[in-house]
């Protein structure tokens, strides 16, 4: 959620706590008192996040149902989001690593980078068959850590009806997204929402209009993500995006949108499950406009990866794979996109769950150009991440034009 981006406060802990020496002690896990290397093969112990409804239940279903098929009892333990990765580094530090671990994708590399992940392609794994850009975040040095069996982008939601009595058509590039915003502000309502707070949120919602335009996380202090973030400035500029956007989180995007104070919005999947509750309300989605007619659209990959860790027990590791490749099954992927209002990853089962789930056709269309958050900086990636909302921070708010706003974060 972003579906993909979770609390500062998370990813901060995560970039503090790296810089112990946790690679001995995540590689050293077979041995010693609170090591998983012995015990009962029979249970596997798995860690995730999706500690509320309907994610919790959903996922259960689907791990038990995996166990059973590679012969195992499942214990499960869902946390919040925000404290998963503390645990998981205290679990490699006292030796304590479950035997199957979900991680949001874009820590992937950076918990690879401490040693307590196993390689897949060690364990019999390929991802023969995915979408690029979800095998590039669940890879690390060129070796395989996990297998994501379901992902998630954003798009953009249009109000039929506010288009409608506008007489607008939902924008497909820039320019008409400018035009079209404009048309449809009027009285209380914007004519298009998005979420740019100072923190990862933010940046993953600007992400698809910088990489689009051809700009690049390694420097952002360039004319064209210049020019995306002008287009940002001239949408609020203009009025047609609230000054609150600064602040906004999606889910208060969402809001917006369902209100009727806002007739489009960027945002995702996740978000059908609130809007489907008003029966009154009639959108769609399509893909993010582009920089112009005929240009790709380089969207961001959300979702979680399914890892084993370095437990030091190798049969369990052998049991945990078996259950990883049962959750990325083609049935299990299209049957968890379907119960999760997300997407299947391997690029053979798109068109069919597109042709199954039309609202979900504007996010569809976009995974095959895709990208990894991590895909170009690895564990760097959060510092890029900063740099990025911190720049369009600045510009928003008046404090420093595209360029100049882009220039300083980047040299910060």
């Amino acid at each position: 959620m972003i579906r993909s981006s979770r609390s500062r406060r998370a990813q901060a802990a995560l970039a503090s706590m790296l810089t112990l020496p946790l690679a001995l002690s995540a590689c050293g896990g077979g041995s010693g008192g609170g090591s998983n290397s012995g015990g009962d093969s029979s249970t596997l112990r798995v860690l995730d996040y999706y500690n509320n409804d309907p994610g919790k239940t959903v996922w259960q279903k689907a791990l038990d149902a995996c166990g059973q098929q590679a012969g195992v009892t499942i214990q499960r333990e869902a946390v919040p989001g925000a404290s998963l990765i503390q645990k998981v580094l205290q679990q490699a530090s006292s030796k304590t690593l479950p035997d199957v671990l979900m991680l949001d994708n874009p820590e992937l590399q950076q918990i690879a980078q401490t040693g307590a992940l196993t390689p897949l392609n060690d364990l019999g794994l390929k991802a023969d068959g995915y979408a690029e850009g979800v095998v590039s975040a669940s890879t690390y040095e060129g070796k395989l850590y996990g297998l994501q069996p379901i992902t998630n982008t954003i798009g953009l939601f249009a109000n039929k009806d506010l288009l409608a009595k506008a007489g607008v058509t939902p924008p497909t590039t820039w320019a008409e997204l400018r035009t079209a915003a404009k048309k449809l502000t009027s009285g209380s309502t914007y004519g298009l929402a998005f979420s740019a707070p100072a923190n990862y949120e933010g940046t993953w919602q600007f992400l698809p209009f910088m990489w689009s335009n051809g700009g690049d996380e390694k420097n952002i202090a360039t004319p064209e993500t210049a020019q995306a973030l002008q287009l940002w400035v001239d949408l609020m500029n203009d009025g047609s995006v609230s000054k609150s956007a600064l602040n906004w989180t999606q889910a208060d995007v969402n809001d917006q949108f369902r209100a009727g104070k806002a007739a489009m919005m960027v945002n995702g999947p996740w978000q059908f499950p609130t809007l489907d509750e008003d029966k009154s309300l009639k959108y769609e989605v399509v893909k993010i406009p582009a920089p112009a007619a005929g240009k790709p659209v380089v969207a961001p990959l959300g979702g979680e990866t399914w890892t084993v860790p370095q437990t030091g027990n190798k049969d369990k590791q052998a049991k945990a794979a078996k259950v990883v490749a049962c959750l990325n099954s083609d049935d299990n992927q299209l049957s968890l996109a379907k119960d999760t209002q997300t997407i299947p990853t391997k690029s053979a089962l798109l068109a069919k769950f597109s042709s199954s789930n039309p609202n979900m056709a504007g996010f569809v269309d976009q995974i095959p150009t895709a990208r990894a958050r991590t895909g170009e900086l690895g564990a760097d990636w959060p510092k890029a991440a900063t740099k990025i909302y911190t720049a369009f921070q600045s510009a928003l708010t008046g404090q420093a034009a595209p360029a100049k706003a882009l220039e300083q974060a980047q040299n910060g």
